[in-house]
């Protein structure tokens, strides 16, 4: 079986297209974490000593699949950044939370 007929296999199983989404999701954001920070030209052990934690739990951060508001707005701030939260609601409303 090549690639692509694997591809289309694996993602023709039921969920599949919801847990592509939801890695899709997670790899945005530890993207965007770790594009920030070596923009700024901060490493991540610069950023763990801003933090008081040590550089494997900022690695850790960057890689999590589950990262809460704090810890996003505790490492947004030692950059010098904020966070903004945008929830939508299904009729298109939405409702900003600012960290």
């Amino acid at each position: 079986m090549n690639r692509q007929d694997f591809e289309k296999t694996v993602l023709a199983r039921p969920g599949a297209a919801e847990r592509v989404a939801a890695i899709e999701k997670q790899l945005l954001v530890s993207h965007a974490l770790s594009d920030l920070r070596r923009s700024l030209k901060v490493s991540q052990r610069e950023l763990a000593g801003r933090l008081g934690v040590s550089q494997p739990r900022i690695a850790a951060i960057e890689r999590s699949e589950d990262i809460t508001i704090g810890t996003l707005a505790r490492y947004a701030t030692a950059l010098g950044a904020h966070v903004e939260v945008r929830v939508t609601a299904d009729d298109q409303r939405h409702f900003e939370v600012f960290a």
